[in-house]
């Protein structure tokens, strides 16, 4: 059980870390055609790639532009580079990504970007562009769901049940029905007969929503969705602020204490949270500090000046907070839920407990905490 909690939170961070990749990729822009996209499916052979590009090489020398030619010839020989690192092509396909641009993260100064990876799902077909934007739809469709969505047909003639799963789509099951038609006659007969096609015709919608449920709304099948398991979570996390069990702890900085005490046993983050961990340095006084802030916190420089002397302290590391607890989560014992707002519940954990907190293995009371705190001076935290 365990081990299955364990792949979970890694298939969910690495999906993460992919849809932030895709994202960086998507707001990339270069000059001229000199971004690389480049996907090779399975069972092609490194060799003729290699080839291919080498022939892409050559033709390059043709583009008038000598700035634009030499961004395409070195985002070319950084693919080949890359290339070299593998014997054969993975067995769900290869996907490299070459170039300099322009980034809103690099304001007005260019970025080189190199990525190799192999996607989650098999690509189909080959594709080598030079543009002035990478090309992600091979990866976003690694993205999508392999969740199967049902779907029922019903009529006066019958009832259809099916699957869709991507483009697959499959019938789990199909019935005939012959329901009684309208009729002239008058009198009691037709009472009679119209009170027996409500009978059929009720008998009938009672059997299609029967078998619906034996299809499609089988506990056990709920109990593996996604979005239910989340909904389900975040419920609870809710249940224990209710109750007020002194097992839940949200915001920011309350967590990560908690978190290095080893206390979490369930950490939830939102998938967009804006926060930056920092690890800063007081020059004087070689002392490390840990300081997490957003964006509009960033814009004041005082958060990066020791409250004590107004000294500068140095940047030593700078990364997304959530990056950070996805790669050291499993350091402090606990498993990682990367939530979304796309739920009521959701929703409201984001909004309205920060965006991060965790249900606890056992009872803490953060007063208490925080009263130590006071008496002990400024709490530091591990890097």
């Amino acid at each position: 059980m365990a081990e299955s909690s364990e792949t979970h939170d890694d298939a969910t961070i690495e999906a993460w870390k992919l849809k932030k990749m895709i994202k960086s990729l998507d707001e990339a822009r270069g000059n001229g055609t000199s971004m690389i996209s480049l996907i090779i499916p399975p069972g092609d052979q490194i060799s003729n790639v290699t080839k291919r590009l080498a022939e892409e090489y050559a033709t390059s020398s043709n583009i008038k532009s000598r700035v634009n030619r030499q961004s395409v010839q070195a985002a070319i020989t950084s693919a080949l580079q890359r290339l070299k690192r593998y014997k054969n092509v993975p067995p769900n396909g290869l996907v490299i990504y070459a170039g300099t641009a322009m980034t809103e993260e690099a304001g007005k100064g260019k970025k080189k970007f190199v990525y190799d990876l192999m996607p989650f799902k098999p690509v189909t077909s080959y594709l080598y562009k030079c543009d002035n934007k990478f090309h992600t739809d091979a990866l976003k469709q690694a993205l999508e769901s392999d969740d199967k969505f049902g779907f029922i047909i019903i009529d006066g003639h019958g009832t259809l049940y099916g699957t869709l799963s991507g483009n697959s789509r499959e019938i789990v099951h199909k019935f005939n029905v012959q329901l009684p038609n309208k009729h002239g006659r008058g009198g009691q007969s037709q009472n009679r007969l119209s009170r027996i096609g409500a009978e059929k015709r009720q008998n009938y919608l009672r059997k299609a929503a029967e078998l619906a449920t034996k299809f499609f709304i089988d506990p056990h099948i709920l109990a593996d969705l996604k979005f239910v398991q989340q909904k389900r979570l975040i419920e609870k996390f809710f249940e224990e602020i209710n109750q007020d069990t002194k097992k839940y702890v949200f915001g920011v900085e309350d967590t990560i204490k908690v978190l290095e005490m080893g206390a979490i046993q369930t950490l939830m983050v939102w998938e967009n949270l804006e926060i930056n961990r920092y690890v800063l340095k007081n020059n004087a006084t070689n002392e490390i500090v840990i300081k997490h802030s957003s964006k509009e916190q960033e814009a004041d420089e005082r958060n990066l000046r020791d409250p004590a002397t107004e000294a500068q302290l140095e940047v030593e590391e700078q990364m997304v907070l959530l990056e950070w607890l996805a790669d050291n989560y499993k350091r402090f014992g606990c498993s990682l839920e990367i939530v979304t707002d796309g739920s009521q519940e959701g929703s409201q954990f984001c909004k309205g407990f920060g965006g991060i907190g965790g249900i606890l293995q056992y009872k803490l009371d953060l007063r208490l905490f925080d009263e130590d705190e006071d008496d002990q001076g400024v709490y530091e935290a591990s890097d």
